[in-house]
Formats: structure tokens, C-alpha cells, sequence
């Protein structure tokens, strides 16, 4: 079966707007990607996906009327003119899997991977996280998520409660439920996050151990691991907050920091928690850290 396959640069159209239209007519995949040049992998931590200058592509069955869709966007976003766009006609293609071809699997640590569907790490003894990467943060390309696996990877899980703070995609939990732990919570501020975790927990086969929040839920009980890898700004501010969800002699690990920031993060949870010393990475001109420590038990 042939598809066909229309493609538009968004240029000051809303990209939910365009986006509905499309939905509207029965497209079966609605992807944004970079019309300049500015690569993005992932994003970093508390951005928003999309580029300046962003291109909106519709994937529809061959049958679909697209003089119909061409006519609901003009009306729907009150233009007389679209932007430049295109339509293209496809040979019959495993169109969800062809986007994924430079998403390999991923290494962190001694056994823990991070694996789009289909593919597999070849290590017996591998710990893997299916997971493909989408709009929420946290496939393991950014330095800090990276960071976070690693850490995990290398601690005694087995049995452990974990809380993920800024769960994004929701990989740092469902990790850590591979790892060994007995249970997980998530939470993040941004819904297509929760959206996110709660997927990829159930293609993880994990869904039943991890319990996902939305912004301003109230999360009973306290944790032998909590994990926040956010930004410098929201750690400082959530310090107390975030100590507190910690048990007495419970680890903790942050990231989302750039290097200048530590001192100060640190400085702001150094009332209940005694650090380690700071992991540093560096990616696209930036030095990252993360910092680890230990609840104080007084």
C-alpha cells in the first residue's frame, strides 16, 4: 500500500493547531523535525521541544483527501495562504521503525541499556530498557540522564523504594525497577511526561510497580532513593522538599546542574545531606554534574 506524506514548515502557525487539523483527517503519524539546521537529539532539562524554525510532517493512507485537509487548515488557522508545503507519495514502509534508524542501543555502566524496540545490546547478563525517543526528556543521549543511569546501575537496588523527581519520560524509574527495586513513584510537571512513563512503563512490563504523578499530587510515604534531575533553580528552591521525601541514611542523587551551579545546590541541601564527590561530563560546550550523597540521620 502506498502512503502519502504531507510536509509543511510551520513558519508563526501554533503547532497544536496544525497538528489537530491533521489528527482530524486520519493522519497515522504526526512528527515536528528541524527545518533550518539545528539538531536536536534530546532536549535538555526543563525545555520544551521544538526548533525555530519547525517543520510539521503528516503520514496518511493513500486514500485521504488532502485538497479536504489543505481547505480545514486554511479555515482552522484563519490564513489565506499556507506556508510552503509539499505532498509525497511513499512506498509502503515500516514508517514507525524508519524513524528510529540512528537510535541505537545504549550502554550505561557495567549491564544496564537502553534499547528502542527491536533491537537488542548482545550481552547475556544485560538489563534493558525499551524505550524510543520522543518529545519527553530522558532517552539517555543527555549527559545528565546518562549520568543518572550510570549512578544507578552501579547501586545495591534490590528491594529499594525509589522516587524520580522530573520523571520525563520516566526512564530513571523504570530503570531502576529493572535494576532490582521494589517499587518506584514518578512525578513531573509536564502531562505529556506522565503520558510518557506511564507507556513506557507498561512496554517495560513495569506498570505495576511504578505509580505516576501529575504536578501538585501529594505522594505519601518516604524513599530509600530519590533521584531529581531537573534544573539548578527547582533543586535549590525544592531542597527542603526533596530531602525530606529521603529516609534517614537514604541516597540521593541530582543532576540537571551545570558545573558554575554546584556549589550552590549543594549548599542548599548540605542542612540534611552529606555529598559525595561531584561526577562531572561535558557535552555541546557545557560541563554537566551530578551529585550524590546520603541522607544524615539527624
Amino acid at each position: 500500500m502506498e502512503w502519502r506524506q504531507f510536509v509543511m514548515n510551520l513558519e508563526t502557525l501554533s503547532p497544536a493547531s496544525v497538528e489537530e487539523v491533521l489528527v482530524r483527517h486520519g493522519a497515522t503519524s504526526v512528527t515536528f523535525s528541524d527545518a533550518g539546521d539545528v539538531p536536536v537529539l534530546e532536549p535538555g532539562p526543563g525545555e520544551t521541544p521544538l526548533w525555530n524554525n519547525t517543520r510539521i510532517t503528516g503520514l496518511f493512507h493513500s486514500g485521504v483527501d488532502i485538497d479536504a485537509v489543505l481547505a480545514d487548515l486554511r479555515d482552522s488557522l484563519a490564513v489565506d495562504e499556507l506556508p510552503d508545503h509539499r505532498l509525497e507519495t511513499l512506498a509502503d514502509r515500516d514508517w514507525e521503525r524508519e524513524w528510529l534508524r540512528d537510535f541505537g542501543p545504549m550502554q550505561f555502566g557495567r549491564r544496564l541499556w537502553i534499547c528502542p524496540a527491536g533491537s537488542d545490546p548482545g550481552q547475556t547478563d544485560a538489563v534493558v530498557v525499551r524505550l524510543d525517543p520522543g518529545l519527553a526528556f530522558g532517552t539517555g543521549t543527555h549527559a545528565t540522564t546518562a549520568m543518572c543511569l550510570e549512578w544507578l546501575d552501579s547501586s545495591e537496588l534490590q528491594g529499594q523504594t525509589l522516587l524520580d523527581y522530573g520523571c520525563g519520560s520516566g526512564v530513571l524509574a523504570i530503570a531502576a525497577l529493572k535494576l532490582g527495586c521494589e517499587r518506584a513513584h514518578a512525578i513531573d510537571i509536564d502531562v505529556q511526561a506522565v503520558t510518557a512513563t506511564r507507556e513506557n512503563a507498561v512496554q517495560n512490563g513495569v506498570v505495576d510497580r511504578l505509580t505516576v504523578h501529575a504536578a501538585g499530587a501529594d505522594i505519601e510515604g518516604h524513599f530509600d532513593v530519590v533521584v531529581a534531575n531537573i534544573l539548578a533553580g527547582p533543586l535549590k528552591e525544592l531542597a527542603e522538599s526533596i530531602s525530606n521525601r529521603v529516609i534517614p541514611g537514604g541516597r540521593l542523587a541530582l543532576s540537571g546542574i551545570l558545573s558554575e551551579q554546584a556549589a550552590e545546590v549543594m549548599e542548599a541541601y548540605a542542612p540534611w545531606v552529606d555529598f559525595d564527590e561531584p561526577e562531572f561530563r561535558q557535552q555541546d560546550g557545557q560541563t554537566w554534574v551530578r551529585l550524590t550523597g546520603r541522607k544524615r540521620h539527624s
